[in-house]
Parts: structure tokens; sequence; C-alpha cells
């Protein structure tokens, strides 16, 4: 069993606070709008997106396994563009890996854009080698949601102001 992670990091010419507030405050309408393909469905099962508020992603046959579900750490902060969740049950959860934490950060950019980053850790479970095709799909998908978050901003200017 090892501790293993990695950082992904995205730029955009849209500022933070609208890519902050489209793909993390809205995440759970514009995920299943913008990837249908990937998302069934994004439900709040408790809470109000504070401290302890379980979300559950429902995903399409494209996916190799059918939900997570993620406790929310650290409160999607408006001020500081920060969010933080652990996968609390679904994926490879028992499976491969024994925790997964994730940590999300908007930052402005100088040129009125942002950088978007994500970086996870996790455990694997005894035995079970670092999971690094999973992993990249993971990286892939979150490629694809920022990027479908991003052009739907940038072509809804008025969006999330």
């Amino acid at each position: 069993m090892a501790l293993s992670g990695y950082t992904v990091e995205f730029t955009s010419p849209v500022s933070a606070t609208k890519l902050f507030n489209a793909g993390i405050i809205d995440g759970h309408n514009l995920g299943p709008k913008l990837m249908p393909q990937v998302i069934e469905s994004i439900v709040i099962l408790e809470g109000d997106g504070g401290v302890g508020t379980i979300k559950q992603a429902n995903f399409t046959d494209v996916v190799p396994f059918k939900y997570t579900k993620e406790r929310v750490d650290f409160p999607r902060q408006r001020e500081n563009l920060e969010y933080k969740y652990t996968l609390i049950e679904g994926g490879q959860l028992g499976k491969k890996v024994e925790w997964v934490r994730t940590h999300i950060t908007v930052e402005s950019a100088s040129d009125g854009g942002c950088v978007y980053k994500v970086s996870s850790e996790y455990k694997t479970l005894p035995g079970v080698n670092s999971p690094d095709e999973e992993i990249q799909f993971v990286k892939n998908r979150m490629a694809g949601m920022f990027k479908a978050v991003e052009s739907y901003v940038l072509a809804n200017p008025d969006a999330y102001a």
C-alpha cells in the first residue's frame, strides 16, 4: 500500500471567479448538461454544499464504474476559490484504493484568465500497484470536463458573472 498522487493544471482565458462558479458552485447542474455521454446526473444527497455535504455522481456505461460519492471536506469558498473533497464510496474505492482526497484551486492569471489546478492523493490497497491506467482515465475526464465548462462560459459570457 503506497501513497501516491497527481496534479493537473489547466489555463483558461475565462476569469477565475466565472470558472469557479460554473465548474464548482454549479458543477452538479452543468456536468450532466455538458457531458451527457459521461455523466447521467449529479445529486446532492445531504447538506447544502458546506462541510459534510455528500454528492453522488452517476455515470454512463463509458465509465468503468457506475457512480462515486464524495464528502465535502472544505467548503466551496468563493473568496479563495478552492474546494476539497474525499471519495467515500464508488469508483475504485475498496477495490484498488483505500482513500482518495482531492483539492481544487482556481487562481487569477495576470492576463485576466485563470489557472485551474486539481491535486489528488490516494492510498492504494495492499498488493495493488499504482492504478496508472485509471489515473490517466480520470485526468482525461477532468480535461474534458474543464474544456466543456470553459467552452460553455465563453459561449455564454453573461453566465456566472
